[in-house]
């Protein structure tokens, strides 16, 4: 696999067109947005220019990858020579669904068509194709640049020769790549994600505040992150969007989202994205400020 469609110019989609191209891979970044794909090149070339003030790449490095990527707003014209469709748009799945119906028909027959999904289902996806047995989950962390675990995500049909060139080809772009089951939230968001909503839970009944929290999980149990602060970094919308599919998949109570976490997304407090979360982005991108709303 040589040449490689990238479904969606956002934070996921533009990491991982970076890594691919970093690698020399024949990238093809699309999105129906102008405006997204540019943002999207500038953010690559923002990440490979602090690569080059850590020594890790050299300038000609960073021309090359650049170099390396092509964009288009158009699926049909991204996708028709590609041998691998990496899809990382919003984690919504009619718009997966609707997405992979034109993969389906725009890409060639042998090519591998796989989602970032982080808990939609692969074999729901893989449905709506005439190629169930190419359609596969390749779930990269955030920021892609820097994650080095990519959880592969089997899906019913899934070839096994499908799942072996996926995994080397993750190994090529210096990842880790676990192979894991289609089931809701596969492994990642399934233990995550209740932790974060416990914490919330924790947060919503009053046990403490949100520095005592994160800073418990941080000291306490070597998280790098607290659980409130990866929450806001993720995206508070994300997440109730992934603990739902976990809550509509297994039908346990364990999975249904805090009332609190509920009411911070439809009031548009995201975290990160929206400036504000459970802590205040407006001056720093760095949670350093607690919202005023839980002083």
């Amino acid at each position: 696999m040589k040449n490689i469609a990238v479904i969606g110019a956002g934070t996921m989609g533009n990491g991982i067109a970076h890594v691919f191209a970093q690698q020399n891979f024949q990238v093809f970044l699309i999105d129906i947005s102008q405006e997204a794909i540019d943002k999207g090149l500038a953010t690559i070339t923002k990440n490979l220019d602090r690569l080059i003030e850590k020594e890790k790449i050299t300038l000609t490095i960073k021309n090359q990858t650049l170099k390396n990527i092509t964009t288009f707003t158009s699926i049909s014209e991204g996708v028709k020579n590609c041998d691998l469709v990496v899809e990382a748009a919003t984690e919504n799945i009619d718009l997966k669904l609707k997405i992979f119906k034109q993969l389906d028909e725009a890409a060639p027959k042998n090519a591998i068509l796989a989602s970032n999904t982080s808990s939609i289902s692969i074999t729901k996806i893989a449905a709506v194709t005439k190629r169930p047995e190419k359609v596969i989950g390749m779930h990269f962390m955030n920021p892609v640049p820097i994650m080095k675990l990519v959880e592969i995500i089997n899906g019913y049909n899934t070839s096994k020769e499908v799942t072996e060139s996926i995994m080397k080809l993750s190994e090529s772009l210096q990842k880790v790549p676990v192979a894991v089951n289609d089931y809701p939230g596969f492994v990642a968001n399934r233990i995550l994600m209740p932790m974060l909503n416990e914490a919330i839970e924790t947060l919503y009944n009053g046990v403490a505040g949100v520095y005592e929290i994160d800073t418990v999980m941080k000291l306490g149990m070597a998280h790098p992150m607290g659980p409130l602060q990866l929450a806001d970094f993720i995206g508070l919308d994300v997440c109730l969007s992934i603990l739902n599919v976990l809550y509509d998949g297994f039908k346990n109570p364990k999975y249904a989202p805090c009332p609190l976490l509920v009411n911070m997304v439809q009031a548009g407090k995201l975290g990160i994205k929206s400036g504000e979360g459970f802590y205040d982005y407006s001056q720093s991108k760095k949670a350093e400020v607690i919202s005023n709303q839980f002083k």
